[in-house]
């Protein structure tokens, strides 16, 4: 059974759950509560998405094994599943299974709210998981653009659910309020940051699974560019993401207090800064596999600032805080 939850990448299903959770109760439900909603009654439709999500992130990872069974004996034998222990056969069914299974739910998800942008996603996005698995991996930053995108869309269908429960109780009048502007304000921000991490996070185990990328004759970044460069660009892109973060929070982001700038400075630029080091000094495999880890760390303390937005929401605005008690 462990065999299965490890070729499933359970601990990033988790994540995605927990991404997709966050963003509905700790961000979308505030914003709600301000405007004097009460959105306690959608839980069903937040259930299904992070179904639909969970299933069709699986069914990708399984794929990507598929497909990967070559390149897996050279960069990880000892952690090869598929072609090991699962038959590529048995792995391409589980794949169709979960993938299936995933897209039913994301359709029924659709059908339920009247969304034709929802039933787009949960049939584009298995499709470019398809595609990511065959052939966008191995080409020049097409494949890290591609996963990034989906770590995007994967927090901001979110607000797109939300927003498409609203339209079919409300109607378009819900595009006269402030609402919609303030969910893809914030969703927006998440899944940019998302995306940023993400992308930083893949060229990062292209460097780490170089050796095994370059016997496949593939075109990664570190492939074709060497190292060096490879991580001049890591470097730049970490600057520019502390960089968003200084200006989105200078422009955009307009509670009381200072307690936003301490977030970002010591709970992301610093560990951005540390990332920074590990790369520079990274040169076996495992060193990569460290800065890769602690990729998904700053990701996961930038999904964590939500609960600083309920926090500065609640206190600002009167709310309820988890329908607990009321700051003041």
């Amino acid at each position: 059974m462990f065999t299965y939850l490890k070729l499933i990448r359970y601990q990033n299903l988790i994540f995605i759950a927990l991404i997709q959770f966050v963003m509905r109760q700790v961000v979308l439900v505030p914003i709600l509560q301000t405007f004097g909603f009460d959105a306690s009654q959608d839980t069903g439709m937040l259930f299904l998405l992070m179904t639909a999500s969970i299933l069709i992130a699986a069914g990708g990872y399984v794929l990507n094994d598929y497909f990967d069974v070559k390149i897996d004996a050279i960069n990880k034998p000892d952690k090869q599943i598929v072609g090991n222990i699962i038959s590529r056969s048995s792995a391409m069914v589980i794949h169709q299974v979960l993938t299936g299974l995933g897209v039913i739910c994301g359709l029924s998800l659709a059908y339920f709210t009247r969304s034709f942008t929802l039933a787009f996603i949960f049939i584009v996005i298995p499709g470019l998981l398809w595609f990511y698995s065959a052939s966008y991996k191995r080409q020049f930053l097409i494949g890290n653009l591609v996963i990034a995108f989906i770590s995007a869309i994967t927090v901001l269908v979110v607000g797109i659910a939300q927003l498409s429960l609203l339209e079919k109780e409300f109607g378009s009048l819900i595009f006269e309020t402030p609402i919609p502007s303030h969910f893809y304000g914030w969703i927006g921000g998440f899944a940019l940051f998302s995306f940023l991490c993400t992308f930083i996070r893949e060229i990062i185990k292209d460097m780490e699974d170089e050796k095994g990328d370059r016997e496949m004759e593939c075109r990664t970044l570190p492939i074709k560019l060497g190292m060096i460069k490879t991580k001049i660009i890591l470097y730049c892109l970490i600057v520019l993401t502390v960089i968003l973060l200084f200006v989105v929070n200078n422009y955009f982001i307009h509670f009381d207090g200072n307690l936003t700038i301490r977030y970002i400075i010591f709970g992301l630029a610093l560990p951005f800064a540390v990332l920074g080091y590990l790369i520079y000094n990274a040169k076996s495999q495992t060193d990569f596999h460290q800065a890769s880890n602690l990729s998904k760390v700053i990701m996961l303390i930038g999904v964590l600032y939500s609960f600083v937005f309920y926090y500065l929401q609640a206190k600002t605005f009167g709310i309820s805080l988890f329908n607990i008690f009321i700051l003041k």
